[in-house]
């Protein structure tokens, strides 16, 4: 080895020895997982809210739990052949928000289907 690779191996050696260890700290998988599941509880009980803030704003608080139900069940069952039903719904949907969300639009009292058929 020449007289200036060898000094540029021992400068490189010091350079490295004075930089510190370039080893990284290791991760603690098991913590990481554990914040991950609390937050992902966090937003799934965060929805659950929502949803029942929607139900109460838009007076479906009145139906029967079973009435509700049946009434998303139909919803759901149109959504998959009439996309111009969603359509429908989702323009009176973001005109309810726009209008602050006020259960004053709603027609009858919540026994008729007239709702969940929509198309």
């Amino acid at each position: 080895m020449s007289d200036a690779v060898l000094a540029c191996v021992i400068e490189y050696g010091t350079n490295q020895q004075n930089r510190g260890p370039k080893m990284r700290k290791p991760r603690d998988i098991d913590t990481e997982l554990k914040a991950l599941q609390e937050k992902a509880k966090q937003l799934k009980a965060q929805i659950t809210i929502q949803l029942g803030e929607l139900v109460e704003a838009t007076g479906a608080d009145t139906m029967s739990i079973e009435a509700l139900a049946g009434v998303l069940l139909a919803a759901i069952e149109q959504a998959d052949g009439k996309p111009e039903a969603v359509a429908r719904w989702t323009e009176r949907g973001t005109a309810f928000f726009q209008a602050g969300g006020k259960k004053g639009g709603r027609k009858g009292t919540g026994n008729d289907q007239s709702g969940a058929s929509g198309a």
